[in-house]
């Protein structure tokens, strides 16, 4: 099967929040041609409009005039929602289109919507990202993908204009099994991390003092890199992921491991500390704040 072409083929684009927009800019900014989905939750979409980019008013009228569908929304729920409502995805897919799952999912959600996507006669790709908002905008994603080896060749291309590294980690499941390894021991080693230095301004030690020990030490991380300038100044900027979302996260990853019988003993705990923040109050605060809120200083 030949490459992904821009002069035959369009791209579709479901969800463009603060990493679709990101998405979205790249590919028009490669010269792309681009339909998006009409939604109350998109960020301002004038820019892509001015860039050339279409709206359209449901998932079946996207998926009539697109050859590629990249659905770019919250989890498993919305992901189903898209694909399999009255006016959605399914209705209107072509034959042979590709439809790749950005979001991240339970893996037995996926295998399953998946194979509705075939027996429409489509093809599937599960492609979760990893990194932000700011490495969305600049098109520096990572993208883990499960799905076959043919359709992955056939999406570089275009996963090469919003995505710095792509790699392929087996069949259609994988890539969102990965996505929640990779999500529970970067948001496990945040939730450590938070405690830690929660306790640490309990306790009288200088921000600067526990970063800097840490830094030289054990701690050394992206995780703290991240979570240092919050540490230091109370600067969000570095982790802008909502407990909310890692709340789902870590959930999805619970009910992953269930379906496997893999042990979850520390993710429970991650996972308990999450929704204690949720019931509190607390679900549309930056990750990097539950420092401030566990030493009891919100």
């Amino acid at each position: 099967m030949q490459p992904i072409d821009k002069s035959m083929h369009r791209i579709g684009l479901a969800g463009v929040g603060l990493m679709g927009l990101g998405i979205a800019t790249n590919i028009l900014k490669h010269g792309w041609r681009l339909s998006f989905l009409d939604h109350p939750g998109n960020q301002p979409v004038q820019s892509l409009v001015e860039q050339g980019a279409r709206g359209e008013a449901s998932g079946a009228a996207l998926a009539s005039q697109c050859d590629v569908l990249i659905l770019c929304v919250t989890g498993s729920p919305q992901v189903s929602d898209v694909l399999l409502r009255d006016d959605g995805l399914l209705k209107g897919l072509r034959e042979n289109a590709l439809v790749i799952d950005c979001s991240t999912a339970i893996p037995s959600s996926t295998t399953a919507l998946a194979a509705q996507v075939v027996q429409a006669g489509g093809r599937f790709l599960d492609a979760p990202m990893t990194r932000t908002p700011k490495e969305a905008m600049e098109g520096r994603l990572n993208l883990i993908v499960g799905g076959e080896a043919r359709d992955f060749e056939f999406a570089l291309p275009l996963f090469h204009s919003f995505a710095e590294h792509v790699t392929h980690v087996g069949a259609v499941g994988a890539g969102h099994t990965m996505k929640l390894l990779h999500n529970y021991v970067s948001l496990g080693f945040t939730a450590v991390l938070t405690e830690a230095a929660a306790a640490a301004a309990k306790s009288g030690i200088a921000p600067e003092k526990l970063v800097d020990v840490l830094a030289k030490g054990g701690g050394k991380s992206v995780v703290l890199d991240r979570l240092a300038p919050f540490i230091l100044e109370g600067d969000v900027s570095g982790l802008k992921f909502s407990v909310a979302n890692a709340r789902k996260d870590i959930d999805y990853y619970n009910r992953m491991a269930d379906d496997l019988g893999a042990e979850k003993r520390t993710a429970q705990g991650v996972l308990a500390l999450l929704e204690a923040q949720l019931a509190e109050g607390n679900g549309e605060k930056m990750l990097p704040e539950l420092v401030r809120i566990l030493a009891g200083k919100s």
